[in-house]
Parts: C-alpha cells; sequence; structure tokens
C-alpha cells in the first residue's frame, strides 16, 4: 500500500512494542500489560492520558500481537445503532472462533444508554473492550462499565521520549528519510519541548517545518533554530475549561497560595489564564482563599481579593492578568489562618444536629404586643449601655451554651484577636455570676 500521502503521524505510527517510545510503566520490561499482551490474556482496558501519548497506537499493538479482529469506533460519530452493527458482527466472528477487540476513541463523548449497550457484550466475553479517553474515567463513564474494565494510566511523554520520536522519523525510510532531513541541536530541543509530551504535534510539526525549509545544495533539508521559530505559534497548552484539568490546577494555584510559594502560584495562575480560563472564575476562588486560608490573620487579604475581581472585572484580559498577579502574590506572601474556616464548619455541625433549636427569648424582637406579652425581648442587655460593652446575657441556645467555635492562631492579626478574646472569657468569668444590669434598650 501507498503511504507516501499519509500523515507523517500515521506513517511513522509503531506497530510493535519494540518500537513503541515511552510509557515505561505499562509496556516496559516485565509490566503488568506487557505480559497481558504476550500470554494474549488481555482483558477490557480503559487508556487514559493526555492527546499524543500512544493510547490509540497501544490498541492496534494489541489487536495485531493478540491477532485479533479490529474494529475502530468513535464516540463522536456514532450512535446506539452503530454499536448494535458492530456488536453483532463481533457475536459472528466469536461463532468463528474468532476474537474482536473494539477500540472506542474518546469513549467518554458517548452517553450513559450509548456506555450501556457495550456491557452485555463486555460480560459475555463477546468483545474485548478498549476505551480511550482523555478525561478521568472515575467521572466520564459508568461505573457498572468502569467496573468491567482495567484502567491503564498514560502520562504526558518526556522530551527525551520526543525526541527519540524526532529522530526515528528523519532517520526512517517511512519517515523523512528519503529527503535528507537534518536538524541541529537547538532546533531539536525547541521542537522536543513545544509538543508538550505530544507525539502527533511534534510530528506535525516536524512535517510542516520540512515542507516550509528550502532545500540545501547538496537536495537535502537542514533545520536549525533560526529556521523553526518563525513557524512555531503559541504553544497550546493543556488546558480543559470544563475538564479535570480545570481542577487540577485551581486545586494547584489554591495550595501553592496555601503553602506561601508566590513563585508556584503565579506559574499555575499563569497556566489558567493562558489557557483561556475566565478571569473572574480565579478571581472568585481567590476570594474564597482569602477568607478560608488567611482570614483574621490578615483581614485586608480580603479587600484585597475583592478589589482583584473588581479589576478584572473592569478590564478584562489580557490586561488584568497583572491584577490577579498581585492579588496571588499577596495572598501567597499573607500569614496564614484557617480559624474561620473551620469556626464555621464546627458551628455547622452543631447547627446541623440541632436545627429546631429554638432562639432564646431575650434575642427576639417584640414588634408586636403579642410578642412583648409573650416574653420576647425580656432581659435582653444592651452592650453599648454598659461600661465595658459586655453583658452577661446568655446568647447560645440552652444545650450549646459552652461550645467555642473560633480558635485563633498566633499568626498575623490574629494574635490580638487572641488576645481580645481571653480578655472577653476573663470578664465572663468575673462576671457571669453578677446580676444583669437594669439599663437595656
Amino acid at each position: 500500500m501507498n503511504t507516501a500521502h499519509e500523515p507523517l503521524a500515521a506513517r511513522m505510527r509503531p506497530q510493535t512494542l519494540a518500537d513503541f517510545i515511552g510509557q515505561d510503566q505499562l509496556v516496559g520490561e516485565n509490566s503488568a500489560l506487557r505480559e497481558m499482551i504476550a500470554h494474549d490474556d488481555v482483558p477490557s482496558l480503559i487508556f487514559w492520558g493526555p492527546p499524543g501519548t500512544g493510547k490509540t497506537t497501544l490498541a492496534e499493538i494489541i489487536a495485531a500481537q493478540t491477532k485479533a479482529h479490529f474494529i475502530r469506533f468513535s464516540a463522536v460519530t456514532s450512535g446506539i445503532k452503530e454499536i448494535r452493527d458492530v456488536m453483532k458482527t463481533a457475536e459472528g466472528n466469536r461463532q468463528f472462533g474468532e476474537h474482536t477487540i473494539v477500540f472506542v476513541d474518546e469513549i467518554h463523548r458517548f452517553n450513559k444508554a450509548q456506555q450501556d449497550a457495550f456491557l452485555p457484550f463486555v460480560e459475555k466475553g463477546s468483545i474485548t473492550l478498549i476505551g480511550a479517553t482523555t478525561e478521568n474515567p472515575s467521572f466520564e463513564i459508568n461505573s457498572a462499565l468502569l467496573s468491567r474494565c482495567k484502567v491503564f494510566v498514560l502520562h504526558p511523554l518526556t522530551t527525551e521520549n520526543i525526541t527519540a520520536i524526532i529522530q526515528r522519523a528523519i532517520a526512517s525510510p517511512a519517515g523523512l528519510g528519503p529527503q535528507k532531513v537534518q536538524i541541529d541541536d537547538d532546533a531539536l530541543q525547541i521542537m522536543a519541548e513545544f509538543a508538550n509530551g505530544d507525539a502527533r504535534i511534534a510530528l506535525n510539526t516536524l512535517a510542516m517545518a520540512v515542507l516550509n525549509s528550502p532545500k540545501n545544495k547538496q537536495g537535502g533539508i537542514t533545520l536549525t533554530k533560526q529556521v523553526l521559530v518563525p513557524l512555531l505559534g503559541k504553544k497550546s497548552l493543556l488546558y480543559d475549561k470544563k475538564g479535570e484539568e480545570h481542577y487540577n490546577i485551581i486545586s494547584a494555584l489554591h495550595k501553592s497560595m496555601r503553602n506561601s510559594d508566590p513563585d508556584a502560584a503565579v506559574y499555575w495562575l499563569a497556566r489558567m489564564l493562558e489557557g483561556g480560563e475566565d478571569p473572574l472564575y480565579v478571581a472568585r476562588r481567590l476570594i474564597r482563599f482569602a477568607s478560608e486560608d488567611i482570614g483574621l490573620a490578615d483581614s485586608r487579604a480580603l479587600e484585597i481579593a475583592v478589589a482583584a475581581y473588581q479589576a478584572a472585572h473592569f478590564i478584562g484580559m489580557p490586561e488584568c492578568s497583572v491584577n490577579l498577579t498581585q492579588c496571588v502574590i499577596y495572598l501567597s506572601l499573607a500569614p496564614k489562618s484557617n480559624a474561620a474556616y473551620t469556626a464555621y464548619d464546627a458551628a455547622k455541625k452543631d447547627a446541623q444536629a440541632t436545627v429546631a433549636e429554638p432562639v432564646p427569648l431575650q434575642l427576639r424582637n417584640a414588634p408586636t404586643k403579642l410578642m412583648a406579652d409573650l416574653h420576647y425581648g425580656e432581659n435582653y442587655q444592651y452592650a453599648h449601655s454598659t461600661k465595658d460593652k459586655i453583658t452577661n446575657m446568655q446568647t447560645m441556645p440552652d444545650n450549646l451554651v459552652g461550645h467555642h467555635y473560633y480558635h485563633p492562631t498566633d499568626q498575623g492579626s490574629e494574635v490580638k484577636f487572641a488576645a481580645r478574646l481571653a480578655q472577653i472569657e476573663a470578664w465572663h468569668a468575673k462576671h457571669d455570676t453578677d446580676s444583669p444590669p437594669d439599663e437595656k434598650k
């Protein structure tokens, strides 16, 4: 078959595990998957990993090495009718003693009903299902189907892996060998890093560079840094605003700030913004962080986070990136306290456990005569009428008296709050047995 006009990535797709580069944790010597393939004992699988890491290639290698009938299936263009047609074919193959591997690319795009259509055939052994997904299978694949598949995680290829793939494509007769391509070390490094762990991007970039480079006097092509850099556009960052990577990176930003690492925090901020994230989403998370992780240790943190949100709203991207950066650095370097967060969490548990607990009468307003007759507001003590601006009036429900939720830390401004709290507690220890003051409001 003439493959000269096939894309370079298709021509260079490995046919055996010996040619497969990367994913040593899966297909290296004595690895579980390699042993399964060698013994022709491959169960239904889910390959989960970023684009261009070898999911489809591994499925085709498995089919070739196990001598199974291979049916490739796209979740983008297929529905339940196509699934049933494929299953019918697989059943026919099984009756003639031929095993069928059904490879479903982007299996996460199937809805629940479509995924369920595979279940009986997987359970009967009519097919071995191999699904490929860039999304977390825990969220995107039905638990019933997922429980019948073994999940293998593919990692982004390393720069060394990509370098080896490029060099093989340049030397291979099936690749660029006949075109006598040479590439200098700087250009090779740039191309490998630009690929961002994706072999398909690397090979497509290589093919584009060769296509746009003039031949030298010897009839060959030399790729240099000067030739390559103008051909490369902006790197496509791995970021999905609705997928798992969205939550991974916002988690990384939050935890870097919590760990007082401004450099890491600014990097993750840049990853989000340059990946196309809504700056207002980031700003909202910073507002939450200001109270959850800093709180009263630095009460200005919340003011700055709200101001950053307003700035992002006013001017948008790309200009607001510096406003968000300023906020992220401030929050990273601010003293940390989760006392407000833990105070609410503890109070919430009591509130949920005592949802019917009545408000003490002395804390209730009495706008009507009936309410006054029912003793609403009776024995209320107006703190401003006292010398110390504190009273010994009970403000907790009876069964929660003595419960404490806010425990200030020794960080930042909370030192002052701790001292004030101790002062209040000392006042109560001295006065709580006293009679209530006469003046009320």
